[in-house]
């Protein structure tokens, strides 16, 4: 009985270091901050909260800064646990819930901010991207309280708003989500700083947040390119190719190098390599180092049963001889879908870089409408291995390795961020970018 007791600690420890430095990397934390929590079932049959212990550094857990808790009563261990522990055991003890997580979400707590006087009520985010939409919800509840850090009034609030919703946001302070599982709050935290982050960079860009809140409002749908995979609490661990040791140091390498640059939040996106019959597939390839994500091996026919996602990867092998697909949801890339110039009445359909290794790579990158077709999309990445999905994605495709076709979506970022930090300059796009550009 102690030796399973030990490893349950063990293993719980190691999924809170894993998640704890992947925050820290992911940059919703400083080094205190935030606080995470499971809830399950001991071997007497008892549930039993496990949660960080107050001012312990996530990104570097040791076995002393894991509090063991009862679910139910007030015991000898709260001394020592999370100056939120009520909060989290609220959050616990909601239907279907079994882990909760508090992070520091800068993006989100930046976007959700406002000068009125207090005490007010501030207004609901919404989500203008698709991760955001479909994940969260059409809006996301922000409250202001007067102590924000662990008071009645939290404990209060915030578990009733979890009832409801998957995350909720304490003004000037951060997010709280709960899961099934840790690494789906973790997925849904990251999702939340990721729609703050979209909205932010919108906004620096002068798009018109209310117009677009009120297009996506009436109908999603054709804002939207389609709906993105629901969140798997099952298989991470699984790994269908273990044989391939050379693909697979691609596949974790490439999937850590997503996390990590912020190109996609975590457990989303996609990536494949082709094969002869079958496609090596990551379909969480937002994967930190210690955390990993499933790797499958699949037909490359198609199957009806195939997600979205999926099976664009499978057509655009049967319809080229490309040999790898990746996609990402570059969250400066889908603000700069929504990018117009003066005057103009709708998006641009390209991004031009204004960087000298953009300029070189890439004359444009092609922005397509959500509702493009498949045949309209194979062509641009035909043309330019990569492409941007207003409401759907980066798309891109290489004829070689994982690490060519992770080049074009990390590019991709960079050139935004250029061209976004001219925009807070004032400075005026059209004349920095390549004349042949116009021409395109």
């Amino acid at each position: 009985m102690i030796r399973r007791q030990w490893k349950a600690s063990e293993e719980i420890l190691g999924l809170f270091q894993s998640i704890g430095r992947a925050s820290l990397a992911y940059d919703i934390q400083d080094s205190h901050s935030g606080n995470m929590a499971v809830r399950v079932r001991d071997e007497a049959g008892e549930d039993q909260i496990i949660i960080t212990a107050t001012g312990s550094q996530k990104g570097d857990l040791s076995a002393d800064q894991i509090c063991f808790l009862s679910a139910t009563e007030t015991d000898y261990g709260y001394y020592k646990a999370s100056s939120e522990t009520d909060i989290h055991q609220k959050i616990l003890a909601i239907e279907g819930v079994r882990a909760s997580m508090h992070a520091h979400t800068k993006d989100l707590a930046i976007a959700t901010l406002d000068d009125a006087p207090k005490p007010s009520q501030p207004a609901d985010f919404v989500p203008i991207d698709p991760l955001g939409y479909y994940h969260l919800g059409d809006h996301v509840h922000v409250d202001w309280v007067a102590v924000p850090s662990g008071s009645p009034e939290m404990a209060a609030l915030i578990p009733k708003r979890l009832a409801e919703h998957p995350v909720t946001v304490i003004q000037a302070h951060g997010t709280f989500a709960r899961g099934r599982s840790l690494s789906e709050a973790f997925f849904l935290i990251c999702a939340a700083n990721n729609a703050g982050a979209v909205a932010r960079s919108a906004r620096k860009l002068g798009v018109d947040l209310g117009a677009l809140r009120a297009r996506i409002k009436a109908d999603p749908a054709s804002c939207f390119a389609y709906r993105p995979d629901a969140f798997a609490v099952e298989g991470d661990g699984r790994n269908e190719f273990p044989e391939e040791t050379e693909i697979l140091c691609e596949f974790r390498k490439a999937g850590a190098r997503i996390f990590e640059s912020r190109l996609s939040p975590f457990h989303t996106g996609s990536m494949s390599v082709r094969g002869v019959n079958d496609l090596l597939y990551a379909p969480k390839a937002s994967m930190p180092r210690e955390v990993g994500g499933p790797l499958l091996k699949v037909p490359l026919r198609a199957d009806g049963g195939d997600s979205p996602e999926l099976a664009l990867h499978k057509t655009i092998y049967a319809e080229t001889d490309f040999q790898t697909v990746m996609h990402c949801w570059v969250p400066e890339a889908e603000a700069h879908a929504h990018y117009r110039l003066p005057g103009e009445d709708a998006p641009r359909d390209r991004i031009v870089p204004i960087d000298a290794e953009g300029s070189f790579m890439y004359l444009v990158i092609p922005v397509l409408p959500p509702d493009v077709d498949r045949e309209t999309l194979i062509r641009r990445l035909h043309d330019y291995k990569v492409a941007v999905v207003r409401g759907g994605g980066v798309w891109a495709v290489g004829s070689q390795s994982l690490s060519e076709v992770l080049h074009h979506p990390s590019s991709l970022r960079e050139i935004c961020l250029y061209r976004i930090g001219a925009m807070e300059q004032g400075l005026d796009m059209r004349k920095m970018e390549p004349e042949k550009a116009k021409k395109w």
